[in-house]
Protein backbone atom coordinates (compact mmCIF):
# COMPACT_ATOMS: atom_id res chain seq x y z
CA UNK A 1 0.00 0.00 0.00
CA UNK A 2 1.38 3.42 -1.00
CA UNK A 3 1.30 6.28 1.48
CA UNK A 4 -0.57 9.49 0.71
CA UNK A 5 1.61 12.50 1.55
CA UNK A 6 -0.16 15.82 2.16
CA UNK A 7 1.59 19.11 2.85
CA UNK A 8 -0.45 22.13 1.88
CA UNK A 9 -1.32 25.72 2.73
CA UNK A 10 -4.25 27.75 1.51
CA UNK A 11 -5.83 31.01 2.61
CA UNK A 12 -9.52 30.56 3.41
CA UNK A 13 -12.07 33.23 4.23
CA UNK A 14 -11.60 33.33 8.01
CA UNK A 15 -8.22 31.65 8.53
CA UNK A 16 -5.28 30.00 6.81
CA UNK A 17 -5.36 26.25 6.28
CA UNK A 18 -1.99 24.62 6.92
CA UNK A 19 -1.75 20.86 7.08
CA UNK A 20 0.96 18.20 6.95
CA UNK A 21 -0.32 14.63 7.15
CA UNK A 22 0.56 11.13 5.97
CA UNK A 23 -2.23 8.66 5.31
CA UNK A 24 -1.30 5.00 5.55
CA UNK A 25 -4.37 2.89 6.25
CA UNK A 26 -7.68 4.37 7.36
CA UNK A 27 -7.26 7.85 8.88
CA UNK A 28 -9.88 10.34 10.03
CA UNK A 29 -9.67 14.11 9.80
CA UNK A 30 -12.13 15.28 12.44
CA UNK A 31 -13.20 18.62 13.86
CA UNK A 32 -15.94 21.24 13.86
CA UNK A 33 -17.80 22.37 10.76
CA UNK A 34 -15.93 25.04 8.83
CA UNK A 35 -12.48 23.91 9.98
CA UNK A 36 -11.23 23.22 6.44
CA UNK A 37 -11.71 19.43 6.36
CA UNK A 38 -13.63 19.22 3.09
CA UNK A 39 -11.19 21.67 1.50
CA UNK A 40 -8.41 19.17 2.22
CA UNK A 41 -10.33 16.44 0.38
CA UNK A 42 -11.05 18.71 -2.57
CA UNK A 43 -7.38 19.69 -2.74
CA UNK A 44 -6.24 16.06 -2.79
CA UNK A 45 -8.75 15.27 -5.53
CA UNK A 46 -7.62 18.27 -7.58
CA UNK A 47 -10.93 20.12 -7.27
CA UNK A 48 -9.27 22.95 -5.33
CA UNK A 49 -5.77 24.38 -5.68
CA UNK A 50 -3.63 25.22 -2.62
CA UNK A 51 -1.47 28.33 -2.47
CA UNK A 52 1.56 26.14 -1.96
CA UNK A 53 2.52 22.63 -0.92
CA UNK A 54 2.83 19.11 -2.19
CA UNK A 55 0.42 16.18 -2.60
CA UNK A 56 1.76 12.77 -3.62
CA UNK A 57 0.76 9.12 -3.55
CA UNK A 58 3.96 7.19 -3.00
CA UNK A 59 6.37 8.40 -5.69
CA UNK A 60 3.57 9.81 -7.88
CA UNK A 61 3.30 13.58 -7.43
CA UNK A 62 -0.11 15.15 -8.03
CA UNK A 63 0.69 18.67 -6.92
CA UNK A 64 3.95 20.47 -6.20
CA UNK A 65 3.95 24.25 -6.14
CA UNK A 66 7.75 24.41 -6.25
CA UNK A 67 8.05 22.11 -9.26
CA UNK A 68 4.93 23.61 -10.86
CA UNK A 69 3.17 20.24 -11.03
CA UNK A 70 -0.63 20.20 -10.97
CA UNK A 71 -2.19 16.99 -12.29
CA UNK A 72 -5.77 17.31 -13.50
CA UNK A 73 -8.51 15.73 -11.31
CA UNK A 74 -9.41 13.05 -13.86
CA UNK A 75 -5.78 11.95 -13.99
CA UNK A 76 -5.45 11.47 -10.23
CA UNK A 77 -6.06 7.98 -8.89
CA UNK A 78 -8.71 9.12 -6.42
CA UNK A 79 -12.09 7.70 -5.45
CA UNK A 80 -14.25 10.38 -3.80
CA UNK A 81 -17.50 9.74 -1.91
CA UNK A 82 -19.40 12.99 -1.42
CA UNK A 83 -21.37 13.81 1.73
CA UNK A 84 -24.73 13.53 -0.07
CA UNK A 85 -23.38 10.62 -2.19
CA UNK A 86 -24.15 12.54 -5.44
CA UNK A 87 -25.74 9.54 -7.19
CA UNK A 88 -27.35 10.19 -10.56
CA UNK A 89 -31.12 10.02 -9.84
CA UNK A 90 -32.06 9.04 -13.41
CA UNK A 91 -29.65 6.09 -13.48
CA UNK A 92 -30.06 2.66 -11.95
CA UNK A 93 -27.72 1.34 -9.28
CA UNK A 94 -25.83 -0.69 -11.89
CA UNK A 95 -25.45 2.31 -14.21
CA UNK A 96 -24.26 4.54 -11.35
CA UNK A 97 -21.55 2.07 -10.41
CA UNK A 98 -20.58 1.47 -14.06
CA UNK A 99 -20.21 5.23 -14.56
CA UNK A 100 -17.21 5.13 -12.21
CA UNK A 101 -15.29 2.78 -14.48
CA UNK A 102 -17.41 -0.11 -15.62
CA UNK A 103 -14.73 -2.77 -15.81
CA UNK A 104 -15.48 -4.25 -12.39
CA UNK A 105 -18.97 -2.95 -11.70
CA UNK A 106 -20.50 -6.42 -11.56
CA UNK A 107 -17.90 -7.60 -9.06
CA UNK A 108 -18.47 -4.52 -6.92
CA UNK A 109 -22.23 -5.04 -6.88
CA UNK A 110 -21.63 -8.49 -5.46
CA UNK A 111 -18.94 -7.34 -3.06
CA UNK A 112 -21.20 -4.70 -1.50
CA UNK A 113 -24.25 -6.98 -1.59
CA UNK A 114 -26.31 -4.72 -3.86
CA UNK A 115 -26.76 -7.10 -6.81
CA UNK A 116 -30.49 -7.34 -6.12
CA UNK A 117 -30.72 -3.54 -6.40
CA UNK A 118 -29.01 -3.35 -9.80
CA UNK A 119 -32.07 -1.99 -11.64
CA UNK A 120 -33.34 0.21 -8.80
CA UNK A 121 -33.09 4.02 -8.93
CA UNK A 122 -31.36 5.91 -6.06
CA UNK A 123 -34.65 7.46 -4.92
CA UNK A 124 -35.90 4.03 -3.88
CA UNK A 125 -32.85 3.16 -1.76
CA UNK A 126 -32.31 3.45 1.97
CA UNK A 127 -29.49 5.59 3.37
CA UNK A 128 -27.23 2.62 3.93
CA UNK A 129 -27.90 1.28 0.43
CA UNK A 130 -27.11 4.65 -1.17
CA UNK A 131 -23.86 4.76 0.76
CA UNK A 132 -22.79 1.34 -0.53
CA UNK A 133 -23.64 2.35 -4.10
CA UNK A 134 -21.59 5.55 -3.78
CA UNK A 135 -18.66 3.60 -2.33
CA UNK A 136 -18.88 0.99 -5.11
CA UNK A 137 -18.90 3.76 -7.75
CA UNK A 138 -15.82 5.40 -6.19
CA UNK A 139 -13.97 2.08 -6.27
CA UNK A 140 -15.04 1.22 -9.81
CA UNK A 141 -12.18 3.28 -11.24
CA UNK A 142 -9.68 1.26 -9.18
CA UNK A 143 -8.30 4.26 -7.26
CA UNK A 144 -5.06 4.45 -5.32
CA UNK A 145 -6.68 6.60 -2.62
CA UNK A 146 -10.21 6.67 -1.18
CA UNK A 147 -11.67 9.91 0.20
CA UNK A 148 -14.94 10.02 2.17
CA UNK A 149 -16.60 13.32 3.04
CA UNK A 150 -18.89 12.94 6.10
CA UNK A 151 -19.95 9.42 5.03
CA UNK A 152 -22.51 9.01 7.84
CA UNK A 153 -23.87 12.55 8.15
CA UNK A 154 -26.83 11.93 5.85
CA UNK A 155 -28.13 9.01 7.94
CA UNK A 156 -30.59 9.06 10.83
CA UNK A 157 -29.38 8.02 14.28
CA UNK A 158 -30.69 4.45 14.13
CA UNK A 159 -29.34 3.75 10.64
CA UNK A 160 -26.07 5.50 11.43
CA UNK A 161 -25.20 3.11 14.25
CA UNK A 162 -25.77 0.07 12.04
CA UNK A 163 -24.05 1.40 8.92
CA UNK A 164 -21.06 2.58 10.97
CA UNK A 165 -20.16 -1.03 11.74
CA UNK A 166 -20.72 -2.14 8.14
CA UNK A 167 -18.58 0.67 6.75
CA UNK A 168 -15.68 -0.07 9.10
CA UNK A 169 -15.58 -3.66 7.87
CA UNK A 170 -15.65 -2.53 4.25
CA UNK A 171 -12.87 0.02 4.70
CA UNK A 172 -10.65 -2.46 6.54
CA UNK A 173 -10.91 -4.90 3.65
CA UNK A 174 -9.94 -2.43 0.91
CA UNK A 175 -6.20 -2.18 1.60
CA UNK A 176 -6.18 1.44 0.38
CA UNK A 177 -4.98 4.64 2.02
CA UNK A 178 -8.31 6.12 3.07
CA UNK A 179 -9.04 9.58 4.48
CA UNK A 180 -12.39 10.02 6.22
CA UNK A 181 -13.63 13.54 7.02
CA UNK A 182 -16.15 13.85 9.85
CA UNK A 183 -17.31 16.26 12.56
CA UNK A 184 -18.21 13.32 14.83
CA UNK A 185 -15.63 11.86 17.20
CA UNK A 186 -17.78 8.73 17.56
CA UNK A 187 -17.69 8.14 13.80
CA UNK A 188 -13.95 8.80 13.62
CA UNK A 189 -13.24 6.42 16.50
CA UNK A 190 -15.42 3.66 15.04
CA UNK A 191 -14.18 3.88 11.45
CA UNK A 192 -10.46 4.55 11.75
CA UNK A 193 -7.31 3.68 13.67
CA UNK A 194 -5.82 7.18 13.65
CA UNK A 195 -7.49 10.58 14.07
CA UNK A 196 -6.23 14.06 13.29
CA UNK A 197 -8.18 16.91 14.92
CA UNK A 198 -8.41 19.97 12.66
CA UNK A 199 -9.47 23.30 14.17
CA UNK A 200 -9.51 26.53 12.14
CA UNK A 201 -7.13 25.09 9.58
CA UNK A 202 -4.59 23.77 12.09
CA UNK A 203 -3.94 20.15 13.01
CA UNK A 204 -3.94 20.41 16.81
CA UNK A 205 -3.47 16.73 17.71
CA UNK A 206 -3.14 13.31 16.08
CA UNK A 207 -3.34 9.84 17.56
CA UNK A 208 -5.65 6.94 18.19
CA UNK A 209 -9.05 7.53 19.76
CA UNK A 210 -7.69 6.16 23.03
CA UNK A 211 -4.74 8.58 22.90
CA UNK A 212 -7.00 11.58 22.36
CA UNK A 213 -9.31 10.57 25.20
CA UNK A 214 -6.47 9.84 27.64
CA UNK A 215 -4.27 12.85 26.92
CA UNK A 216 -6.00 15.73 25.09
CA UNK A 217 -3.60 18.58 24.37
CA UNK A 218 -6.17 21.39 24.18
CA UNK A 219 -9.51 22.18 25.84
CA UNK A 220 -11.21 21.70 22.46
CA UNK A 221 -9.84 18.18 22.01
CA UNK A 222 -10.91 17.31 25.56
CA UNK A 223 -14.43 18.58 24.92
CA UNK A 224 -14.54 16.97 21.46
CA UNK A 225 -13.73 13.55 22.92
CA UNK A 226 -16.32 13.88 25.68
CA UNK A 227 -14.18 14.83 28.69
CA UNK A 228 -15.47 17.04 31.51
CA UNK A 229 -14.08 20.58 31.41
CA UNK A 230 -13.94 22.40 34.75
CA UNK A 231 -13.69 26.19 34.80
CA UNK A 232 -13.45 28.10 38.05
CA UNK A 233 -11.04 29.28 40.76
CA UNK A 234 -7.81 27.41 41.45
CA UNK A 235 -5.83 27.54 44.67
CA UNK A 236 -2.57 25.72 45.39
CA UNK A 237 -2.81 23.48 48.46
CA UNK A 238 0.83 23.16 49.39
CA UNK A 239 1.89 20.61 46.82
CA UNK A 240 5.51 20.75 45.77
CA UNK A 241 6.11 23.05 42.85
CA UNK A 242 9.23 23.93 40.90
CA UNK A 243 9.53 26.55 38.22
CA UNK A 244 12.48 26.84 35.90
CA UNK A 245 12.38 29.12 32.86
CA UNK A 246 8.67 28.62 32.46
CA UNK A 247 8.80 24.85 32.97
CA UNK A 248 6.39 23.55 35.60
CA UNK A 249 7.20 20.05 36.71
CA UNK A 250 5.94 17.44 39.19
CA UNK A 251 2.27 16.82 39.87
CA UNK A 252 0.46 19.90 41.16
CA UNK A 253 -2.67 19.58 43.27
CA UNK A 254 -5.31 22.28 43.21
CA UNK A 255 -8.72 22.79 44.74
CA UNK A 256 -11.26 23.99 42.22
CA UNK A 257 -14.17 26.10 43.43
CA UNK A 258 -16.84 25.56 40.80
CA UNK A 259 -19.62 28.19 40.83
CA UNK A 260 -22.76 26.67 42.27
CA UNK A 261 -21.00 23.53 43.50
CA UNK A 262 -19.55 22.71 46.90
CA UNK A 263 -17.19 21.52 48.25
CA UNK A 264 -14.22 22.34 46.05
CA UNK A 265 -13.03 19.56 43.75
CA UNK A 266 -9.35 18.53 43.85
CA UNK A 267 -7.65 18.14 40.50
CA UNK A 268 -4.21 16.61 39.86
CA UNK A 269 -2.23 18.07 36.97
CA UNK A 270 0.34 15.88 35.19
CA UNK A 271 3.74 17.09 34.03
CA UNK A 272 3.71 19.95 31.52
CA UNK A 273 6.26 20.30 28.75
CA UNK A 274 8.06 23.62 28.28
CA UNK A 275 5.16 25.80 29.31
CA UNK A 276 3.52 27.08 32.45
CA UNK A 277 -0.25 26.54 32.64
CA UNK A 278 -2.06 29.85 33.02
CA UNK A 279 -3.57 28.67 36.30
CA UNK A 280 -0.05 28.49 37.78
CA UNK A 281 1.04 32.05 38.75
CA UNK A 282 4.44 33.19 37.52
CA UNK A 283 7.14 34.37 39.86
CA UNK A 284 6.37 38.05 39.08
CA UNK A 285 2.63 37.49 39.59
CA UNK A 286 3.25 35.89 42.96
CA UNK A 287 5.45 38.81 44.03
CA UNK A 288 3.00 41.43 42.78
CA UNK A 289 -0.03 39.86 44.41
CA UNK A 290 1.75 39.26 47.70
CA UNK A 291 -0.68 39.71 50.53
CA UNK A 292 -3.73 39.60 48.27
CA UNK A 293 -3.10 35.95 47.50
CA UNK A 294 -3.37 35.15 51.17
CA UNK A 295 -6.86 36.62 51.33
CA UNK A 296 -8.44 35.03 48.30
CA UNK A 297 -7.48 32.49 45.61
CA UNK A 298 -6.45 33.82 42.20
CA UNK A 299 -8.99 33.55 39.41
CA UNK A 300 -7.95 30.95 36.87
CA UNK A 301 -8.62 31.37 33.19
CA UNK A 302 -7.47 27.90 32.26
CA UNK A 303 -9.63 24.86 31.68
CA UNK A 304 -8.87 21.58 33.42
CA UNK A 305 -9.79 18.16 32.20
CA UNK A 306 -10.92 15.67 34.79
CA UNK A 307 -13.05 12.59 34.93
CA UNK A 308 -16.24 12.66 36.93
CA UNK A 309 -15.91 11.32 40.48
Amino acid sequence: MDTLHIDLARALRAFRLELALEVDGVVALAGPSGAGKSTVLRTIAGLARPDKGRVALGDTVWFDSGAKIDVRPEERSVGLVFQDYALFPHMSVADNVAYGGGKQSGELLARFEIESLARVKPGELSGGERQRVALARALARDPGVLLLDEPLAALDTHTRARVRGELRGLLKGLDLPTLVVTHSFEDAAALTDSIGVLVEGQLVQTGSAADLVAAPTTPFVADFTGANLLTGRARATGAQRTENAGLASSALAYHWSIPGRSPAHPTAYPRWKNRRPSCVPSRSERSANGSASAQRPARASAHATASSP
